[in-house]
């Protein structure tokens, strides 16, 4: 009995030495995903994580923000670029309400990130204790799944289904809750791997009724024309998606966050949808015979007035997510699925077709828009210095290479029109949600998620000081980012609206600034002021030759208008040239 005793001690030593803390259980489990970048911000009941993150630095590289919305906003921006999912680390109370903005972007655009959110002792719960916010009833509406750890014993369940659901079907974000008692409990560690989910269809299945009838369809169109969405990135289906178009001789035109799916000079790219977007693609809109979306949901920006938008037209719908269709226009035939499959499976089926008169029917348009608006933007004769020609100047000097990361206003729109694309996942900008102050920590993201890219950060001077903090983490990780900061010392797109449609009451939109080449220098960021159009070029070749971050601020005509424009809740063909 006594050597028994013995030797069930030795065993109990023996596990006891196998079993690890929750919080290395969770460190193992990111890992175990393939995770080696984390964004995020310390605090107390995250800080036994933190103290694990000490002894992974080798495998884990942490990029510490300086604001819990940075934290998302850069998870974010590393998504979109990497196809990965990001990863953002914050604390409980403040930290986790901090980063919802981030969330909630990420619920409207398709982005999957996970955001792990520390907690109050699972004994806490429900006492209002220090710092603690009921982070699951907070996010439930605005994430794929929202899920509180209590037991070390389910980290890697939850980690393991947290980036299955993120990044399966339609992508999303996860917030998993981690109370802190889970986080110091020991647990005996296995990984776990998740890739099915009962009663959850990510990718439902495709019905080769509905892609003999879309290929029908499309074969008998005279008029076909194809709007594309950023769900042509998120599937990777940017060569499927050249393959149908060029077949069956479709031109297309893209949603903001799909710009970059097909290539800018693609002859077949007619440019832009939408309120800000390109004169012919909104007009062909209504005299199209067949609309064909693919990946994208039919935003309120891109068709203005439902009544009136594309009555005439069959309309053929490619969708990952069954809830968008027939959500805001009335399909004729849903085609779910993935778009890489399902595309793929419609071309096969189209006859090789040529629609060169409906093609050259856009020629028209282009010309009156270039003439209108485009020549005025990127090539005025005097005057203040455009944001068009500031935008086009540097997309030339890329050659068209670089990842673009916009914030939100004018800089985004002007950004969307006059920024060129040649390489997939190159545009980074906040769409559904319109989250100003979402363009610099996005860009950090953009810069670890495609370190072997030129990020080109365009923002306005409102947007930028919103998130201005994360210059210290430029400063710290020294992260290449080139930021153009478009100064007109206005709000701008709000100024625009006041001026169209409130009599020019510029209420609270004039900006007094700071200097912000010298806040720049104070975190050890390069930077310049243009202010005429002579030192532009100049300027622009010194920002790109600098070894790692630069800001170059350009002082930019204060009452610049993006054109065209169709006012909102108007029809798509009201389209304003100036």
């Amino acid at each position: 009995m006594i050597k028994t005793s013995k030797n069930k001690k030795e065993i109990d030593k023996t596990m006891e030495k196998q079993l690890i803390t929750g919080s290395e259980a969770l460190v193992r489990s990111l890992i175990h995903e393939g995770v080696h970048t984390l964004f995020g911000y310390p605090g107390g009941a995250i800080m036994p994580v933190y103290d694990c993150l000490y002894d992974y630095k080798e495998k884990l590289q942490h990029v510490l923000v300086r604001h819990e919305q940075g934290a998302a906003h850069a998870a974010q921006g590393y998504a979109r670029v990497s196809g990965e999912v990001g990863v953002c680390v914050v604390t409980s109370g403040p930290g986790a309400t901090n980063a919802i903005t981030g969330i909630g972007d990420a619920m409207l655009d398709s982005t999957p990130i996970v955001v792990i959110a520390g907690q109050v002792v699972s004994s806490l719960l429900g006492s209002d204790a220090f710092q603690e916010i009921d982070l699951v009833s907070l996010t439930q509406p605005i994430t794929k799944w929202s899920y509180q750890i209590r037991r070390a014993e389910d980290i890697p369940w939850a980690v393991a289904r947290a980036f299955y659901v993120a990044r399966s079907g339609r992508p999303g974000p996860v917030v998993l809750d981690f109370a802190k008692n889970a986080q110091i409990e020991k647990v005996a560690y296995e990984p776990c791997t998740i890739d099915y989910i009962r009663s959850y269809v990510p990718v439902p299945e495709m019905d080769p009724k509905a892609i003999a009838e879309a290929a029908a369809i499309i074969n008998s169109a005279k008029k076909p024309w194809a709007l594309v969405g950023q769900g042509v990135e998120l599937g990777e289906a940017q060569n499927e998606l050249m393959e149908f178009l060029e077949k069956a001789d479709i031109p297309a035109g893209c949603t903001l966050l799909g710009l970059s799916a097909l290539p800018s000079a693609h002859p077949l790219n007619k440019g832009m949808l939408g309120m800000h977007g390109n004169l012919g693609p909104n007009l062909k809109t209504n005299e199209c015979d067949v609309l064909i979306a693919i990946g994208m949901r039919f935003d309120d920006r891109v068709t203005g007035n439902l009544k009136t938008y594309a009555k005439q037209a069959k309309i053929i719908h490619f969708d990952i997510d069954p809830a968008e269709v027939d959500k805001n226009v009335k399909t004729t035939v849903a085609v779910l699925g993935d778009c890489k499959e399902t595309l793929a499976a419609v071309t096969e089926l189209l006859e090789k077709n040529n629609h060169r008169e409906w093609r050259d029917s856009f020629l028209p348009c282009e010309e009156k828009e270039y003439e209108a608006v485009v020549e005025k933007e990127i090539h005025p004769k005097e005057g203040q210095i455009t944001m068009g020609e500031v935008i086009h100047a540097v997309s030339e000097a890329t050659n068209h290479q670089a990842v673009l990361v916009t914030d939100v206003g004018q800089n985004q729109m002007f950004a969307a029109r006059y920024f060129k694309f040649s390489q997939k996942r190159s545009m980074v900008t906040s769409g559904g949600l319109g989250t100003m102050g979402f363009g610099l920590p996005a860009a950090i993201g953009a810069a670890f998620g495609a370190p072997n890219r030129t990020v080109c950060f365009f923002c306005g001077d409102g947007g930028l000081q919103m998130t201005i903090q994360e210059l210290g983490t430029i400063m710290e990780t020294g992260t290449n980012v080139k930021i153009i900061l478009l100064n007109n010392s206005f709000l701008g797109m709000v100024r625009q609206w006041q001026e169209l449609f409130f009599k020019e009451r510029y209420s609270n939109t004039p900006m007094i600034n700071p200097d912000f080449v010298k806040i720049a220098s104070a975190y050890g960021i390069k930077g310049r002021k243009v202010q005429q159009r002579e030192e532009l070029a100049g300027a622009i070749e010194e920002m790109l030759a600098t070894d790692g971050s630069y800001l170059l601020e350009v002082e930019v005509e204060q009452v610049g208008m993006v054109y065209p424009m169709v006012p909102a809740g108007d029809t798509v063909t009201n389209v304003m040239l100036g």
